[in-house]
């Protein structure tokens, strides 16, 4: 194409109140709206479980143990395999004697920063959190004072707690501490997307800085998904036709019917299966859905899903963007086991 071919193509588009292809509409929001993905300087630890380095080690070990489940072959790592970032690359979640869940396992990623755990909320921290899987029987099973009981008869295990919390019994909260700890440090590394945001402006290509713009205006991905971590820690109906009410069992309200945490999009393009029942195979398959507004209309469902109408274009720029989320992170050294 010619020069002058090329800026009559230009006018003709803009004439027509269309987008010029290549170029992004937000020329003058985009160093606005990167100034909020900037990633924190340190995770954040509570006073009452402040980080030391014996307490992830014991957190750690106990995360990997099967024998904190009941047939000793299922352990926290089962379900939120580093391998899959996380998560377990399944649609529902399998535990005990290979009983399935009735939701898709949400990754652990960058949970020092979340407000409310598990899909509904009914957690309100890590420490909570941390031993509903161990006691569930669709999950791991065990009761958590046995748990603690048989810890406490293993010499090296009392050698880990000692160190990690000494002066204090080997108890139910102790082991949801330490856990707690272990998870804490499971924060995404710095991705290409990071380093794009910090200044290098060859980090990412430039499809995927127009799939930043869409992902900040036309797409509306950052109403829910603001921040460095890609989530706002809220819970919100996004139209999938099932009958789990999800936040509303906690929490009755009518804005609640349906409602589920939303999860970071941190490198997200490893964690499929996507939404809260897996029902999306694929990231292609989840913008499509959020694309056409959802599925199932009702007074619960969030101002925010609406049909989007976008391009095939503006789907794979929205899809080079998420690509840039991931990082390369340092392989997961699984702890020696107390015999």
């Amino acid at each position: 194409m010619t020069h002058t071919a090329a800026i009559a193509g230009v006018i003709v588009f803009a004439l027509a109140g269309l987008d010029v292809p290549g170029e992004t509409k937000h020329p003058g929001r985009r160093e606005e709206w990167k100034a909020k993905y900037v990633r924190p300087a340190s995770i954040p630890y509570p006073r009452d479980n402040p980080f030391t380095p014996e307490r992830e080690l014991l957190g750690r070990t106990l995360f990997f143990d099967p024998r904190l489940s009941a047939t000793r072959n299922i352990s926290c790592a089962t379900c939120h395999n580093p391998g899959f970032a996380w998560s377990d690359g399944l649609p529902k979640a399998v535990g005990h004697r290979n009983a399935q869940g009735s939701r898709h396992t949400p990754t652990l990623m960058n949970l020092a920063w979340a407000e409310l755990l598990f899909w509904d909320g009914r957690a309100a921290s890590l420490e909570d959190q941390a031993l509903g899987p161990i006691a569930s029987p669709l999950e791991m099973n065990r009761s958590p004072e046995q748990l603690a009981g048989e810890l406490a008869c293993n010499a090296e295990y009392r050698t880990l707690f000692a160190k990690a919390y000494p002066g204090e019994a080997i108890s139910p909260k102790l082991i949801a501490r330490a856990i707690a700890t272990f998870e804490r440090s499971l924060v995404s590394g710095i991705s290409p997307f990071d380093r794009w945001v910090a200044g290098d402006e060859s980090a990412i290509g430039e499809e995927a800085k127009r799939g930043f713009d869409l992902f900040n205006s036309k797409g509306r991905c950052a109403n829910c998904h603001p921040h460095w971590n890609f989530t706002d820690d809220g819970f919100h109906d996004i139209g999938l036709p099932d009958s789990d009410i999800g936040r509303a069992t906690n929490l009755p309200l009518p804005s609640m019917q349906h409602a589920f945490k939303t999860p970071t999009l941190r490198n997200v393009d490893r964690r499929a299966p996507y939404m809260h029942d897996g029902s999306s195979a694929s990231l292609e398959d989840a913008l499509e859905f959020y694309d056409r507004g959802g599925r199932a209309k009702r007074a619960s469902l969030d101002p925010d899903i609406v049909p989007l109408h976008l391009t095939a274009q503006e789907k794979a720029e929205l899809l080079a963007f998420l690509h840039t989320l991931s990082s390369r992170d340092k392989p997961v050294e699984i702890p020696r086991f107390p015999r």
